[in-house]
This record gives structure tokens, C-alpha cells and sequence, in this order.
């Protein structure tokens, strides 16, 4: 996709958004360079369990998880970000075939490739940028020769960010992805007292309040909107009916937002929600997953039971 493509993409849907009741904005252009760097900060504070929880869990069971992708396996991560937990991985791999990180920010996605390709030179990486949550096409991810299967890796905690609907269907393009031989391998935040998940997307720093904010600052620079953005603050939820935390900016007097010769008004109090992020017991995720023709053979968790990965496999 060409950057005026990428650009009149990002206007249609922030315009689709904010005209939406409520008004909405798509997570994934909280992901830009400044809010990539964010994200990365926001991983490093003692409110926000989830970063130390999977690499704690990739730590206590990468030698099992190794075993299950065997040797000469390639592995396309989605929205590879940094790369932190990536290494855990690739190190404890027997011989991988390739690496394919996919990721939507280039900035994000040089930068670790840079890493990687010093850390890992005998593994063949394979880069592309991309919106992971549209269709890939399959020409990007071929392989000459191929490898014995195809690991589609998804670490973290992002699957919450998508409705149900949506996630069943997410799984079942990474299921494609896989084939009938291969598998998935994603991480999954458990439920956990609403307090302490709150505290994690509310930092004492206010790290995520600034990640929030830039999302409006990102539509400002790129798309040139008028935003008043010191007429927003960043607020946290949780909703117990969805078993989810949401992320909203809320107006703290009536504000307008002017984009492309649209005017979107805003009242105090009124939010524009930016982001979801579902929690699981074991069971209810391996329905999930059943749901997309998944069957989830495995799933460990860290040594203090916060989070979960799921090895799945075509049902």
C-alpha cells in the first residue's frame, strides 16, 4: 500500500469513527513511532504485569515450546514490536527456517529487524510491513524451499483488542496462514481483580495517558485536524457484562474535533473510545478458539498465573 493509500485509509476510518454513537478510533493508530516508544515505556513500569508476565512465561517453558514447533519451522510474528520476547524464542528454536515479523509502524519493524539480524545471522529474516489484521497475501510469506511448518506467533496480549466476532475470525486468517500442518502460538491475558487491572492501563507515570493522548496528536500531524487536545483526558474502564478493559478520551468541556471540512462536537463528559482489551479464563479463550476450528492441545501460563499462551492446532 502506497503512504497516500495508507493516509486516505487512516482518514476514512478516523472519519467512520468519530462519526460513529459512540465515537470510536481505531487501536491500531495508537501504534505510531512516538506511540510504539510509549507502548515500549508503558512495558517497563511496575503497574503493567503483562510484558514481564509472557516473557516470564516464555522463559519457564520455551524448552516444551521449542519440542512442539520442531526444527526447521518458520515463524511469522504479528505486530512484532520491539522484539524482547521474540529472542526468547528464536534462541531456544532448533534451526528455524525463517523469521517474518509483520508489523504496521516501518520505524518499529527496523529497528528490530536491526536487532535481530545481529543477534540471529544464521536465520533468514524476512520483513514485512503490513496491516496485520487485513488479509496477507500468501506470495509474501512463500518460502524456496518451504519450511517443515508454518508457527504463526502472537505474543502478548493483542487478540484482546478484538471483539469476539472479530477475534474468531482474526483466528481463523492465522489458522489459513498456518495450514492444515502448522500451528498457532498466542498469548492470552487472564481475569484478575479489576483493581489491579485497572492499574495497568492507569499508570502511576501516566505513561499510558500520554500513548492515549498521542493518537489525537497523531491524527492532528498527519491527517492536519484542528483538536483541542489539552480538552481530553485518558480514562480507563473496566466492563464486567464484556469482561474487558476500555481505554477512553474523554472531554473535559465541550470541544470540537475539525477534520477534512467535518466538524465532530463533543459535550463534557462525552468519550471517544480508543481501545479494548478482553480477559480469559483458560476455558473461555479454548471456546474461542474452538469457534475458529482451533483446538487448544496446550496452555501454560507464567509462574505467578497472570497470563496464558495457547498452542493451537486445526481442529
Amino acid at each position: 500500500m502506497s503512504d497516500n493509500e495508507e493516509k486516505r485509509l487512516f482518514m476514512d476510518e478516523v472519519i467512520a469513527g468519530l462519526s460513529a454513537t459512540p465515537a470510536t478510533l481505531p487501536c491500531k493508530y495508537l501504534y505510531d513511532a512516538k506511540g510504539s516508544e510509549l507502548f515500549e515505556a508503558i512495558c517497563a513500569t511496575s503497574d503493567y504485569y503483562v510484558t514481564r508476565a509472557d516473557l516470564a512465561l516464555h522463559e519457564a517453558h520455551i524448552d516444551e515450546i521449542s519440542r512442539r514447533i520442531g526444527p526447521n519451522a518458520h515463524i511469522i510474528e504479528f505486530g512484532s514490536g520491539a522484539g524482547v520476547k521474540t529472542h526468547t524464542l528464536l534462541a531456544g528454536l532448533d534451526h528455524p527456517r525463517a523469521y517474518t515479523p509483520i508489523e504496521i509502524s516501518s520505524s518499529a519493524l527496523e529497528a528490530s529487524v536491526r536487532e535481530l539480524e545481529a543477534a540471529f545471522p544464521a536465520i533468514d529474516i524476512r520483513p514485512l510491513q503490513a496491516d496485520y489484521t487485513q488479509q496477507i497475501d500468501a506470495r509474501f510469506l512463500a518460502l524456496d524451499p518451504p519450511a517443515n511448518r508454518r508457527i504463526v506467533y502472537f505474543p502478548g496480549s493483542t487478540i484482546g483488542n478484538f471483539e469476539r466476532d472479530e477475534a474468531r475470525e482474526f483466528l481463523k486468517r492465522m489458522r489459513n496462514i498456518a495450514g492444515h500442518d502448522g500451528a498457532l502460538l498466542i498469548g492470552v491475558d487472564l481475569l484478575k481483580p479489576v483493581e489491579r487491572l485497572l492499574s495497568a492501563y492507569d499508570d502511576q507515570d501516566n505513561l499510558t495517558a500520554r500513548f492515549n493522548l498521542n493518537l489525537l496528536e497523531h491524527i492532528q500531524r498527519v491527517l492536519k485536524a484542528d483538536i483541542q487536545i489539552d480538552a481530553f483526558r485518558h480514562e480507563a474502564r473496566f466492563n464486567p457484562t464484556l469482561s474487558r478493559v476500555e481505554m477512553h478520551l474523554v472531554a473535559t468541556r465541550p470541544t470540537t474535533i475539525d477534520l477534512n471540512g467535518r466538524t465532530f462536537e463533543f459535550d463534557t463528559g462525552q468519550s471517544i473510545h480508543t481501545e479494548n482489551s478482553h480477559k480469559y479464563s483458560i476455558d473461555s479463550f479454548r471456546q474461542l478458539a474452538a469457534e475458529a476450528g482451533l483446538d487448544s492441545s496446550q496452555a501454560w501460563t507464567d509462574p505467578q498465573g497472570l497470563f496464558s499462551m495457547h498452542w493451537l492446532e486445526s481442529a
